[in-house]
């Protein structure tokens, strides 16, 4: 199945083209047909290829399709790239990003024949786009998926393109991804200049051995970190993601759990050897993911919309990532894509279905008692709520302990405020959870009249993905339970460079139990400290005040960066556009235009059609040049 690898990406985009060129001429029926089975087919030969895969002995298999470009001693081929790390990922987009598409055709029925294939050929591109991403054997295939999901972002985000604040959310996260993408792009240039290659089978050996005091992968490293800041949306570059909501829920599913938030992780990941030999790097990568972990679970505690507090929670969810990856905890980060994957679109669909129940209202203020009407949203929302939480025996607790304690290993300090972000999340989370589904329903009669549970296309995904959150930790459980830890052993030889350059930090079984006693603990008390504040929540209008709207405004980052960005900008695009192109450049051109026709209008009175006055200027002429050859 490795050589037929290439139908996994051919196959979604198969789809866009089909729902994409015959979008005025093909069924509803249809176009989610040909949109969700090009995924699910992709999802069966994943599968396939993920067996081969962990069959004992296998080694990375290149497919070379054919010679991309040429320049010199510079050959980059359009190949893939079959390894532990891709099949997992491809396990991940294709399983997830298919639930996502099957619930999309009911989510999204009320569509249009033509905006509904519109929006499916959108989804396989952007599936594509992943694809692409994560299964190239260099970085410029990687450079062309991470550009795709950025387009298919841009698209999705902005598909109701008539609100024109859609539009805005569109353009921000576009623009802002460019701004990291520009870094990531730099990088690229520069492992090319050091290694006059950029296929992973030729650089990552390289700079094996070129061991720890290097600048130059310094540089590269933290070149390629500010694109992964962009793409998976960490300080400074994190506001685009909560805008992001503007797309359809299913869209937010795709962006924040299968595809393009994971690509930032994916990549360190896979130039994990580069971090490892670049530690102040990896020092950074720790604090930046640390202070947004941080930064969003706050701003989460006091978002009233639904998607806004889900939007917040990935945004710190990602913080969580890319401190295992600081602290050299590679299978850690990796294990938490795949148990956040689960959860968070979980969590994202549960949202779009309690949103279709309410006619589209977002406001958890105005929701309330939704679990009488709608049992299993209800069952799968709060599951999804257990495991993010870190609950034992869920997803989210296998995967996120394994962090606290590498982090623990690393700092206790920064294992401190790392729980702290952890206690918040449990809190949010179970704030949304009880305003949403218990006390008394807040709405209008007329959304209660309509109250009812989501068709089968919508709690189909639904359950899977609950099953999945509770099952899916169990593939890492870490070796103080006595039992194989499977993802490690299968990841072990994608970070087996790494190795002889990390300092592990070896925790006591005594000191891991001790750990997650005291978080399992904690996180029990933000559960029934958010029970007793809202489990019978009533919204009283009042406005929020002091540091509660601080939050509430998100820190007014936003407003921060508009006032030292955004504005400045505009001032100065209008100083260029006013004086420097209106006064100057357009004056001295048109200045020039009315110069040759005030010219052109004397000149052509000397035409009168009189042959006395032709004769007389000959004269003249004449006399002219005579004159004039005798002072030469």
């Amino acid at each position: 199945m490795i050589h037929l690898v290439w139908l996994v990406p051919f196959l979604p985009l198969l789809g866009f083209l089909i729902n994409g060129l015959g979008r005025r001429y093909l069924s509803k029926p249809l176009t989610g047909f040909v949109g969700s089975g090009s995924v699910v087919a992709a999802f069966v030969i994943s599968l396939l290829i993920f067996f081969e895969v962990r069959t004992p002995g296998f080694t990375p298999q290149v497919v070379t399709l054919f010679d991309f470009i040429s320049v010199g001693s510079l050959h980059i081929p359009f190949a893939f790239q079959v390894d532990q790390l891709s099949a997992l990922f491809l396990l991940i987009i294709t399983g997830v990003g298919s639930l996502i598409h099957i619930y999309s055709t009911s989510y999204m029925h009320d569509e249009s024949n033509e905006g509904f294939a519109r929006y499916f050929a959108y989804l396989n591109l952007f599936v594509f786009s992943m694809l692409i991403l994560v299964l190239g054997a260099n970085y410029v295939m990687m450079f062309i998926g991470w550009e795709g999901v950025g387009l298919c972002s841009y698209l999705l985000i902005g598909f109701w393109f008539r609100n024109i604040e859609y539009n805005k959310a569109a353009n921000k996260a576009f623009i802002m991804n460019r701004i990291g993408d520009f870094g990531f792009l730099l990088g690229i240039f520069l492992l090319i200049q050091q290694f006059g290659s950029v296929t992973f089978s030729e650089v990552l050996p390289q700079a094996a051995a070129m061991g720890t005091n290097s600048g130059v992968l310094f540089a590269i490293a933290m070149l390629l970190f500010i694109g992964a800041m962009g793409k998976s949306a960490q300080i400074p570059l994190y506001t685009w993601l909560p805008d992001a909501m503007a797309g359809p829920t299913p869209v937010s599913a795709l962006i924040h759990a299968a595809t393009m938030v994971t690509a930032g992780i994916y990549m360190v990941a896979r130039s994990n050897v580069i971090y490892t030999l670049a530690p102040h790097i990896q020092t950074i990568v720790t604090l930046v993911g640390l202070a947004t972990a941080l930064l969003a679970a706050s701003i989460a505690l006091k978002q009233n919309d639904i998607k806004k507090v889900l939007a917040y929670s990935t945004v710190s969810q990602l913080g969580y990532m890319f401190i295992a990856l600081g602290v050299g905890a590679y299978t850690a980060a990796v294990f938490h894509v795949m148990t956040h994957a689960f959860f968070k679109a979980l969590l994202f669909l549960g949202s779009g279905s309690v949103i279709h129940a309410m006619g589209g209202e977002q406001d958890i203020r105005k929701m309330g008692g939704l679990k009488k009407w709608m049992p299993i949203t209800h069952i799968t929302f709060l599951i999804g709520c257990l495991a993010i939480a870190g609950i034992p025996g869920l997803s989210g607790f296998f995967s996120k302990d394994e962090i606290l304690a590498h982090a623990f290993g690393y700092s206790p300090v920064i294992y401190g405020l790392a729980l702290i972000g952890a206690l918040m999340t449990a809190f949010y989370m179970f704030r949304l959870y009880y305003i949403t589904f218990t006390g008394k329903f807040r709405g209008t009669h007329e959304q209660e009249h309509h109250l009812h549970e989501s068709p089968a296309a919508i709690t189909f995904p639904l359950i899977i993905l609950a099953i999945l959150s509770v099952i899916g930790g169990y593939v890492g459980m870490p070796a103080v339970f006595g039992v194989p830890n499977l993802l490690a052993e299968y990841l072990s030889p994608i970070f087996a460079p790494s190795m002889p350059f990390l300092h592990e930090h070896h925790l006591s079984h005594s000191l891991e139990w001790g750990l997650m006693g005291l978080s399992t603990g904690l996180v029990i008390v933000m559960i029934l400290w958010a029970r007793s504040k809202f489990a019978n929540y009533t919204d009283n209008g009042e406005p929020t005040t002091g540091f509660a709207k601080v939050l509430e405004n998100k820190w007014y980052v936003d407003e921060l960066y508009d006032a030292i960005i955004v504005k400045p900008l505009m001032v100065l695009s209008k100083f260029f556009q006013d004086v420097v192109e209106r006064s100057g450049i357009d004056a001295l051109v048109n200045g020039v235009g009315s110069a040759v026709k005030w010219g052109g209008g004397r000149a052509r009175l000397l035409q009168n059609g009189q042959v006395g006055f032709y004769i007389f200027a000959m004269v003249i002429g004449m006399i002219v040049l005579f004159v004039i050859s005798l002072f030469l």
